[in-house]
Formats: C-alpha cells, structure tokens, sequence
C-alpha cells in the first residue's frame, strides 16, 4: 500500500507550494542515487518522494488526490509518472540554485516580480447550499502592495539612495579557493538601496493589511471536503506581480430531516400499518417542493421507495440522484374501546384464515 504523499514530504495538507518544494529539494539531495550508491533504500525512497513531488506540486493532481487518494488518482488518469531523474533534474536546473542549496550562501533579495501567496478559507454551509448552489459573500485579510507608495516603502517625493557598501548590487562577494560566493548585502539586505524615507501609511514595508468581500459561487452537489479554488483571490504580488489563489474548504452542516449516501438523498416517514396493509398516497419533501408518493399495498417496515432524479446534483453535471423513501410503520397507542375491539376481531380473523390455510394444506397433502 502507498504510503501518503503529505507524510512522505513531511508536510501538512495545508503545505503552501513553496513548503512543498522546499521538502522535496531536502530530501531529493539526501536521497539522491549519485549521493548513495549501492543503497537500494535509498533509491526506493528517492522514487517515492519524487513520486509524491510530481503530485503535489500539481494543483489539478493536489485537488483529485485531496479528495479522492491515489486511487482518484488511477480514475482520472494521473497514473503515468515521470522518472525521478527527470523531476530531481528538472527541478535543480539551476547550477547556481544547486550551490547555494548545498552550502547555505543565499544570493541578494531581488526586486523582480513575485507572485503572491495562496490563501485557504474554512467555510460552513448548509445543507441546502451544498445540494442545490448558492453564492456566499465572504470578507478575508489580504495582503498587496501599500497604495500609497504603490509597494516601493518609501514616501512620496523622495527615491531611495543607493547603497555604498554593495554599489545597488543587493550582494558582497567573497573568494574561497577558486570560488567566488555571492552573500547577501548586510546593509541593505540585498535590495541594493536605502529607504531614508519609510512611507507613513505602510513603515516602509511596501504592503499593507486589507480585508476584501469575495463572492464564492457554490456549484450545486459538493461535499464535506470540497475545494473551490478562486485564481486571483490569494494575496497580492510584489513589484507588479500576479496575485496568489484563494482556496475556500467546505463543511456542510447536517440536515434535521434528509440525510446524504453519495448524491442520493434519503428521507424517512411514519405511515400507519392501516395506510401499509391497505397503501396510501402521502405528502413528503423533497430539496424543493413537496410531492405525493404513492405507498403500495402491503408495505412492511424498513421498505424503501426509490424515486428517480430527485436526489442530489452531480457537480458540474444535468445528472440528480435520486430521493429514498426510508418507510417506517407506527404503533398506535392510547387505543379506544371501539378499537380494540376491531383489532381483536381482526386477530380472530387472521388466526381463521390461517388455520384454514394449514387445514387445506394437510388436506391436499393427503389426497383428499
């Protein structure tokens, strides 16, 4: 049996893809085959977070296996792996990412555009919400560029100055042997300049704190569990680059009177054992308006009606499940004279009409 992905990178569910990646870049150096030859545990646990990697690092592959597990991912088609070489050369491409990997020296802070973080919102909907759509306003705490100093830090009317120690490089460099290692400027902390001047509104970071109301459109059908993912909604760039994504997970409260199996919809009703032995035609609800339901003669405890299409939604589809009507059959209490009486008579009935059958069978039995 597989083990699971998230433990296998020794991340959280809620790992960030940059948390992701930096697991992987961890365990891909200390199990990397060059690193470990002749060591079969090795190259096994190198195939299997690599494996793991190719999963998560994909948002399409992440939600299916989120939901569904490994086997969702066989279903859907995502069972074709690319070897482990591939993905480890794939992902260190970079010869000057490799060194600093290895020997901990950090390049200087850039000002190049950077995508903003992913955001995850909990949120709880009801029953109905989630078997038939809805759209719920929600307000979240984002973070994006100051637009007072539209993200520089600094106030405006004033530049920032150049820094002397690195001459606006944001890096020092230093000689060890043949090599030459860039550090990170320990004065401007590799941004290459000196804000004299913070901005008032954000102290001279560049970002600011904002809470934004955010329509999320709930496709009729989904589950405790469903992702819905909002491109654009995470948190902002920096320095002009795109905003992250929101994910918002949902929690669908129970109902007090349907209950969900998959996406039929079950509901259970009391009937008399006068409407059982002798049928009926009875009022039950349904997600949207109430509807008759015919109730066969003879019906016992425990009998389910399967009504076709009045289940819940497939998501993203036309297609219902459909409504199971659990039926159960009351005993009446608190019984008048009168109905006693007829139940005793319908007993003596019953016990004749048995006793009858039994005489007739021997009857036949014995050739008579």
């Amino acid at each position: 049996m597989k083990r699971d992905y998230y433990e296998v990178l020794g991340v959280s569910r809620n790992a960030t893809l940059e948390e992701i990646k930096k697991a992987y870049r961890k365990l891909a150096f200390q199990y990397h085959p060059d690193r470990n030859p002749d060591d079969p545990e090795a190259e096994q646990k190198f195939k299997e977070i690599s494996e793991a990697y190719q999963v998560l690092s994909d948002p399409k592959k992440r939600a299916t296996y989120d939901r569904f597990g490994h086997e969702g991912l066989n279903n859907f088609g995502y069972n074709n792996f690319r070897s482990s070489r591939d993905i480890f050369e794939e992902f260190f491409s970079s010869f000057n990412d490799m060194f600093d990997d290895f020997f901990g020296f950090g390049r200087g802070a850039r000002t190049s555009a950077k995508r903003g973080a992913d955001l995850r919102y909990d949120l709880t909907i009801s029953f109905e919400q989630a078997a038939l759509g809805a759209q719920v306003e929600i307000e979240i705490p984002k973070e994006e560029d100051c637009p007072e100093c539209s993200g520089s830090g600094i106030e405006p009317g004033y530049s920032a100055e150049t820094c002397s120690y690195c001459g606006g490089t944001g890096e020092v460099f230093q000689r060890h042997g043949f090599f030459r290692i860039s550090t990170t400027c320990p004065q401007c902390g590799g941004m290459g300049r000196i804000n004299r001047h913070p901005c008032k509104r954000c102290r001279g970071k560049g970002r600011i704190i904002n809470n934004k109301k955010i329509t999320v459109n709930i496709p009729p059908g989904v589950d405790n569990g469903t992702r819905l993912r909002l491109r654009g909604e995470g948190e902002g760039g920096s320095f002009g680059g795109p905003a992250g994504d929101l994910y918002v997970v949902l929690t669908v409260e129970p109902h007090d009177t349907f209950k969900r199996q998959g996406q039929d919809l079950i509901v259970p009703i009391e009937i008399s054992f006068v409407e059982a032995a002798l049928g009926a035609k009875i009022e039950i609800p349904t997600l949207e308006e109430p509807i008759k339901v015919e109730i066969p003669k003879g019906t016992q405890p425990g009998d389910v009606l399967r009504i076709k299409g009045l289940g819940i939604p497939y998501v993203g589809q036309k297609k219902r499940g459909d409504l199971l009507v659990e039926v159960n059959i009351k005993t009446p209490t608190n019984l008048t004279k009168k109905q006693i009486e007829l139940l005793k008579e319908f007993e003596r009935l019953e016990k004749r009409k048995t006793k009858n059958r039994v005489k007739n069978f021997f009857k036949k039995a014995m050739g008579g």
